[in-house]
């Protein structure tokens, strides 16, 4: 059974696909693994792959949802990425790195989900 922060992780990947899906993106996969990581969500916006960190937040105590992707973390999305697109074949598309930010603690539904464009490059090293 999952943890109770388990679940509160899995509802913000819930509200950021849902959110997603209604600004237009077509989610491809959810939880994609491989054996550099995870990443949340994966989907296209036009012709762009986009692979998305969903980080969801009860309060900004420690800081926000939007500011909680470390460099290690960049740098380990890329990494999956990277094998993702080539195991797909899709090294020669666009890609671009969106952060999806759930903060439980805004004012209302549509302020509580944020979605970042671009919030990172390529992160190498």
């Amino acid at each position: 059974m999952p943890h109770e922060r388990q679940r509160f992780g899995r509802l913000g990947e819930h509200l950021a696909a849902r959110h997603l899906a209604d600004k237009g993106y077509r989610i491809v996969e959810s939880n994609y693994k491989n054996r550099f990581g995870e990443i949340d969500i994966i989907a296209m916006d036009g012709e762009t792959i986009v692979f998305v960190e969903v980080k969801s937040r009860r309060s900004d105590r420690f800081g926000s949802a939007r500011a909680s992707v470390s460099r290690a973390k960049q740098r380990k999305i890329s990494m999956v990425a990277l094998a993702y697109l080539k195991e797909k074949g899709g090294t020669g598309k666009k890609a671009r790195f969106d952060v999806v930010a759930v903060d439980s603690h805004a004012a209302g539904p549509e302020d509580s989900v944020e979605v970042i464009k671009n919030a990172f490059a390529l992160a190498y090293g």
